[in-house]
């Protein structure tokens, strides 16, 4: 007569040592590839929303130079006032700017029916925080058919911690640190040929100025060419 036992298979201990140690490596390999895919998301992420207000700068400053109007030098400025760059005061707005224009960029709405050309300033301002740096403003100002002495300015917060910006003007030949066709003594009574726009940022990595050039395509005739044309 035979007697049947019960044998069951059974992992020995160095199976088990084993088992857990390919898991572990398994778990550590695991863990940094999604350490990496982590700081890879921050990075970029951190690079997009550096970019993002830079690129939302740069937009906005060529789509502005881009509409701006022949400015009108006589005593009827209602809707196209002056162009100026360079160190300027501006009406309803403390401190200098570096360029003001009359731009047809304006968009009509319900709670703001104005005409669609405004009047766009950009300049520096200090910045609100102790870090001591400098943040680029957009100031537009929407009702130039306003009696006050002091309209309603809208500023809008473009850039965060600029050294500094600069317009330079092209009249043809050479560019100009400063324009302004309001003064009398002038001799910038049109819009100049295309804009220069440079910005130094602050950042220590940055060394070169973010730098671009916009084409001005609205300039008219002004008098010196009608008169030679004329008088031929």
């Amino acid at each position: 007569m035979k007697i049947k036992t019960n044998q069951q298979s059974a992992f020995t201990l160095i199976e088990m040592i084993l088992a857990i140690g390919v898991a572990a490596i398994v778990l550590v390999a695991i863990n940094a590839v999604l350490f990496s895919a982590l700081h890879l998301r921050e990075v970029t992420t951190a690079a997009v929303d550096n970019a993002t207000p830079l690129d939302q700068t740069v937009t906005f400053l060529r789509r502005d130079l881009q509409g701006v109007v022949t400015p009108t030098n006589g005593t009827s400025k209602v809707l196209s006032g002056s162009f100026r760059a360079g160190i300027v005061t501006s009406t309803g707005i403390a401190e200098p700017v570096a360029i003001e224009m009359f731009t047809c960029t304006g968009a009509l709405s319900v709670s703001s029916p104005w005409a669609d050309i405004q009047r766009v300033t950009y300049g520096l301002k200090n910045s609100t925080d102790a870090s001591g740096r400098r943040d680029l403003y957009r100031s537009v100002t929407r009702n130039l058919l306003s009696s006050s002495a002091t309209p309603d300015v809208a500023e809008q917060l473009m850039l965060s911690g600029v050294e500094s910006v600069k317009f330079s003007c092209y009249d043809g030949s050479r560019w100009q640190e400063t324009w302004d066709t309001s003064s009398v003594s002038s001799v910038n009574t049109n819009l100049p040929l295309a804009v220069r726009v440079e910005i130094q940022m602050k950042n220590a990595n940055a060394n070169e100025p973010i730098q671009m050039v916009v084409p001005i395509d609205s300039v008219a005739r002004t008098n010196m060419v009608l008169a030679s044309t004329t008088g031929s």
